[in-house]
């Protein structure tokens, strides 16, 4: 008597699984109703996916503003300094609002001291010039490695109330009940690991950017000292 019942479970449990199969199979799985069943989970990885897409864009524009070169900088930079004309070049500084005119505008404000003052003053310039571009990355590195821990939260919380739905369901549970909890609570998982990939990519790609604008402030202080070294 006992095994039938249980054969009658089983069988009944098969049957409604393959109606839920065929239900979902007809089913068209849209993407908005999957963040809806996502829960409020959702809410902090949209919120930190606009704060990525923003920081990225607003970055990208910067670092573009940073990147223009003026060919003809440096050398009215040399004629002014070889002529004696200290105020012209401090002022085409000023007038050219790019990291590295900054460098050079604060070099020239220290010439005549010892040389290695003027270019201890260019370096900390340097580095506040770099620490304003890299505003907003922490966000973008804080972002890629806490968006999956959030998503995989979401998805042991969904877990947990679908074992709870289960459980509560009695004798009418089913495997229909537990597999709709369960893609219900993955989806914060697969939401957190694409905002956590789209950070680390938009992390990684302005960190690359502002390098080069490294390179090219080091190039551009190389070039100064040197010039400061020629003969009048």
């Amino acid at each position: 008597m006992i095994q039938q019942e249980f054969v009658d479970t089983v069988a009944g449990a098969a049957m409604n699984y393959g109606e839920a199969v065929t239900q979902a199979a007809v089913q068209e799985l849209s993407v908005w109703d999957l963040t809806m069943r996502g829960g409020w989970i959702m809410i902090p990885l949209a919120i930190l996916s606009l704060v990525c897409i923003y920081i990225f864009v607003e970055r990208c524009l910067a670092l573009r503003h940073a990147q223009k070169e003026d060919n003809s900088f440096m050398d009215r930079i040399r004629e002014y300094i070889h002529d004696g004309e200290i105020e012209s070049a401090r002022r085409l500084c000023a007038k050219t609002d790019t990291p590295y005119a900054r460098l050079i505008g604060k070099g020239i404000s220290r010439i005549g001291r010892p040389m290695n003052d003027v270019l201890v003053t260019i370096e900390n310039t340097g580095n506040i010039e770099i620490a304003t571009l890299e505003k907003g990355l922490p966000w973008l590195a804080t972002t890629a490695a806490g968006a999956p821990m959030i998503g995989f939260l979401g998805t042991v919380i969904g877990m947990v109330q679908a074992f709870y739905n289960l459980a509560s369901a009695g004798s009418s549970a089913n495997i229909a009940v537990l597999a709709d909890g369960i893609y219900a609570a993955l989806v914060t998982t697969v939401a957190g690991l694409i905002v956590g990939i789209i950070a680390l990519f938009a992390y990684n790609y302005l960190v690359a950017r502002i390098n080069k604008v490294m390179n090219a402030l080091e190039a551009k202080t190389m070039e100064f000292m040197d010039l400061l070294n020629e003969p009048a």
